[in-house]
Parts: structure tokens; sequence; C-alpha cells
């Protein structure tokens, strides 16, 4: 008689996927998260690939990983160490499991802990569970290969493409182990493999194996885990990636302002994907170009935008000191245009498929003269829908540049998004040149908010230049009077300052915290677990996260000065508390800085702040 299974309710489960580049981890961690995403749970995940273009099959260096974690309520982070660790080949288990947390379940392939494989993971012998201190009782140990092989021995596919499947099978056993429906994840084969029905199928019947096999052999001690949402909100959702939440911000803004959509760009990882996603929506009125350099990408992108799109580049640190000339064209020209910036760790070519937010005072002063720019971060991948989307109504109403930092760790991670209501979105209103200014209008008249009055071609009496020297505020022919560009130079900066950004919020303990964590960007989710960690402790901490760098929010002095202590939280050197030190008389904040290319570790910021301050 066949034990019976039970079903045990979680709040929370991290999974991990692991395996070498080809063996599609990042595709069976998105299906999953995919799946997570439609019956509500909240969602954050974390791709964790090597820079490699391929390296060697079975090698330390090639482990492509990739991290999710699902919960009932609303979660921050994609944990610290994963509760189930898939581990596709030797190299995988040796490189991953530093990742799991004691008392992991461990799922592996037989098929790939032969003699040669261990080798090149460097196991010095055949027992590699108790060289690395494994339980076997903890490991889900399957010949995946083999079954795999069985499943589509009459498919006709060639060995090769057979063992493209084995994730799925990995997917599948996951998605018994979590009373996951495995319907979702056909659906979404079907829909990415429409042109290759073949593979779809293939892949359906390798998953529904995986299944079956965890079914069957009542994997994982007879038990099988749900994590079931709490607190559902209706609406349509879909789990998407920041770069893809970017994209869509971006053609969002440019619906709503009733404009083309104009993306020039150069690729360079982590920022491609925009490029990829833009590509693919010329029905909204998107055009992408692919250019031949970064500077191209950024000047096409001005001239769009003088022909009267949105125009937007895309890019990632080293590219933005590319951009900088032509950034400042933007700058002197008072032409609207978004700079995607998505971080990577630097300097120069450094660790491509990693994250670091090192880019921060290169937004803000990395061009020649004085030339300020706008600087905006998004706090999550589906923060980066609605940062996109702040960050071109910026640019629009005020005729400015505007620079738009993500970073590896949002952009390629992703969440639960709840399909926003265009018509609910703030409105955006370009200032266009009013048509009762024909006659008397100059290139550089300015509207009530400060911006330039943007005259796109083609518009009868409206005639205009427009270049990279200094013109005269008045007449708008070019000036090298003294006082008129110290004129031009302050209109420029309070056009800048003037622009109204919302308060900073503090959360937690707002009114009589010992301390508050301060932060920007995509570490929101690391410092609010650690936050509500700390708190849950006994301890009163507040946190205030930046999203609004330049200008800041008007309140930021009065909310910094307010506590006993102030930690700013940053993977670089200290650029944000660089930045408040400059704009809050008296501030000196503590500091905790990593540039290791990884995410903070929630255990880590709790344990630093602990000591430190309580």
């Amino acid at each position: 008689m066949s034990e019976k299974v039970t079903i045990k309710d979680l709040d929370q489960v991290v999974i991990r996927f692991s395996g070498d580049s080809g063996d599609g981890m990042q595709l069976a961690g998105n299906i999953f998260s995919t799946v997570s995403a439609t019956v509500g749970n909240s969602i954050s995940t974390f791709p964790d690939y090597p820079a490699d273009i391929r390296a060697p099959q079975g090698s330390l260096t090639g482990v492509s990983g990739f991290q999710v974690h699902i919960g009932a309520e609303q979660i921050f982070t994609p944990g610290d160490l994963c509760d189930v660790l898939v581990a596709m080949n030797a190299a995988a288990l040796k490189t991953q499991y530093r990742f799991a947390k004691p008392g992991a379940t461990i799922i592996i392939d037989t098929d790939a802990f032969g003699e040669k494989d261990l080798a090149k993971a460097e196991f010095k012998t055949a027992d590699y569970l108790g060289e690395m201190g494994i339980d076997p009782d903890r490991v889900i140990a399957c010949p995946m290969t083999t079954m795999v092989k069985d499943c589509l021995t009459d498919s006709g596919m060639d060995n090769k493409s057979i063992l493209k499947c084995r994730n799925m099978f990995a997917l599948g056993l996951v998605c018994w182990l979590y009373d996951r429906d495995i319907s979702v994840a056909f659906a979404f084969l079907h829909e990415k493999f429409a042109r290759k029905p073949a593979i779809a199928d293939a892949n359906e019947r390798v998953i529904q194996a995986g299944y079956d096999y965890g079914h069957n052999t009542h994997s994982s001690a007879a038990n099988v885990y749900r994590i079931e949402t709490k607190h559902k909100q209706p609406g349509r959702y879909m789990d998407i990636t920041g770069n893809k939440a970017t994209a869509y911000g971006f053609i969002a803004a440019a619906e709503k302002a009733g404009l083309k959509l104009y993306l020039g760009s150069y690729p360079i990882t982590p920022a491609t994907d925009v490029l990829h996603e833009l590509s693919k929506h010329k029905s909204l009125g998107v055009t992408t170009v692919q250019c031949e350099d970064e500077i191209a990408g950024c000047c096409s992108a001005i001239g769009a935008s003088f022909a009267g799109a949105l125009g937007v580049t895309s890019t990632s640190g080293p590219g933005l000191c590319l951009k900088s000339e032509a950034m400042n064209l933007a700058v002197i020209l008072e032409l609207p245009l978004v700079v995607l910036d998505v971080q990577r760790g630097g300097p120069a070519t450094g660790l491509p498929t990693k994250s670091e937010q090192t880019d921060l005072l290169q937004a803000l002063f990395g061009r020649n003269g004085e030339s300020p720019m706008p600087v905006i971060a998004a706090c999550s991948p589906t923060d980066c829908f609605y940062a996109a989307y702040e960050a071109a109504r910026m640019a629009l109403e005020h005729t400015t540049p505007v620079v738009l930092l993500t970073d590896a760790y949002v952009a390629n991670g992703s969440g639960a998004f709840k399909l926003p209501d265009l018509n609910a979105m703030p409105d955006i209103c370009p200032p266009y040149v009013p048509e009762e200014l024909k006659g008397k209008w100059t290139p550089y008249m300015r509207s009530e908010n400060g911006a330039r009055y943007w005259a796109v071609p083609g518009r009868e009496g409206f005639e205009h230049i427009i270049a990279g020297i200094e013109k005269d505020a008045q007449t708008g022919v070019i000036s090298t009077d003294p006082e008129n560009h110290q004129l031009m130079t302050d209109l420029r900066r309070q056009k800048v300052e003037r622009i109204p950004v919302p308060d900073l919020q503090v959360m937690g303990d707002a009114d009589d915290a010992e301390l508050l964590i301060v932060g920007f960007g995509g570490t929101y989710g690391h410092l609010h677990a650690a936050m509500d960690t700390m708190r849950a402790e006994g301890h009163k901490v507040a946190m205030a996260h930046f999203r609004h760098i330049n200008p800041l929010p008007a309140n930021t002095a009065e909310v910094l000065r307010k506590y006993p202590h102030v930690v700013v939280a940053e993977q670089n050197c200290g650029q944000l508390a660089a930045w408040l030190r400059m704009n809050v008389d008296g501030f000196s904040p503590e500091q905790y800085n990593e540039v290791k290319g990884q995410p903070f570790k929630v255990a880590n910021l709790v344990e630093d702040f602990t000591r430190r301050f309580f």
C-alpha cells in the first residue's frame, strides 16, 4: 500500500535552480515564478549567471543559478539561503550548496555525477555527499537524464535536443513538491515555442514526467507543501522582470503623452533586454535602432526628441561614460531625454553579469560643465515600470534629460506585477509652445515651471535652430556674454531644483526609532526585510529609501536629522552618503558598504546593525 501524501501549508519558500549555463536554469526558474505569480503569491527572483559566454561543460566557473522566493504575503528579497537546491550536475552542487540552508532539500541528477563529472568539479572521492557533509536523507537523487531520454524516446528528437529538456523534469518535480498547477507551465511553453510546437510538446511531456516522478515516489518524505496567498487583491497579474517592466513603462508614458517612442541603443549587459523587448512593439508606435556605438545611440535619441518623439537611450555603466558628451548636449539643448543606466559591477568591463550601485555619482556629476540632471532610482523589478514612466514624464514636462538608474539585480529579477490601469496613471503634459506666441517666440522662452518651450519642427512660425554652444536667453542667438552664461547656468539648475517630487517616506517606527536605515534603488527589499527582522526582535528601527535622488525630496533634511543614529547602506563605497552630506548641513551618517557584485544578505545587515547600534 502506498504511503499517504500530506499537504502542509507554508508561509514562504526559497528555491534555487542551478546547473551549466546551457541547462536552462533561468527558463525553469522563470516558469516556476510565473506559475506562482498566477495564483497570487508574492515572488522575488535573483538570476545569478556567469559572465562566460559558454564555459566548458561541467566546469565550476560555468554554473548558472536562478533563485526564487515565493510567499503567502508580501516578500521583499529572493532570500539569503534556499530551502530547496536543484543541482543538475556535480559542479552545481559544489558551488551552490553554500546558498542552501542547513536541512535544505537537495535535488540532483545522478546521471551527471559520474567519475569525469566529479573530477571536473574537483571532488576528491566518489562519496561527494559525504565530502560536503550532506545528509543523504535530505537528497532527492533522481536519474533525470535517463528518465528524460526514456520519456522522449519516440519523439524523433536528436540526443542533444532531448538533453536540453532536463530542466523541465526538475521543474515538474519542484512543481509537485509545492503543489503548483503545471497547466500554467504548459501554457507558458506553448506561448514561448508557438512556432515550434514539437519542442513545446516535448517539454510538456517532460514536465509531466517530473511531476509524476514526485507523485509516484513520494519524494521529500511524502510531504507536499502549499503556499496559499493570504491577502488576494483582484486584478490581472504577470511575472515580470525589471527590464521588461522598464520597457513597458516607456511605452505607457509615450502612449499617455500621445507621442512616438524612440530607443537608440547599443547592446550591453545587462541593459540589452530593454532593446529586445521594445523592438517587439512596432505596432505601438515604438521605433528601436541598434546603433554602431553608445554615442550614436544617445545622439540619435536626442534627434528623435528634437523631432517630437519621446527619446530614450539605454546602457550600463561603461556606456554611460561614453554617452556623457551627448548627454551634455541634451542639457544645453534642453530637450526631453531619458538615459537608462542598468548598473553592473565595475570599473571598466568589471563584472558584466553582477550588480552594484556604483554609478550614482557618475549619473549626478559625470559630465563637463554645470550640467544638472534629475536622477531617479527604481526600487524593485515591478517598480521599474513606474520609475520609467516617472522618468519619461519628468523629461517631457520639464524639457530635460533624466537619468533612470536600475541595476542588474532588479533588471534581471522579477516580481508579481499587477497590470495597472493606464487611465489612472498621472497625465503627461509637455510644454509645447503656445500658438499665441507665434511671431514673438524665441528658442529659449520658458513656461511657468522654468521648462524651455518645446517647438516641434513642422509648425509654421516656430522654425528655430538650437545647438551645443551657449545661446542668449532672450534671443536664442549664439552668446559668449559672461552675464548671459551665468543666467543660463542658473536657469538650467533652477529648472531641475524646482521639479516637484514626493516627500521622503519613513517606514517602521517612524516616530521613535533609535536607528534610521537609509538606502536607494535596488537595495529596498533587503533593507526593508532587515528592518522588519530587527523590529520583530524588539528594536526601534525605521527606514527611509530614496527613489528621487536629484532633486532630493523637500523633507530630506528634516527626516535625516530626526533620529539618534542613521546608517546609509549601499552597494558602493559611500556615494549616496556623500551626496546627502553635500545637501544636508551637518549630516554625518554611519555607513554600511559592500561592493561584491551580489545582493545584500539580510542576516548580515541585521547582525551588523544590531551590533553597532543596540
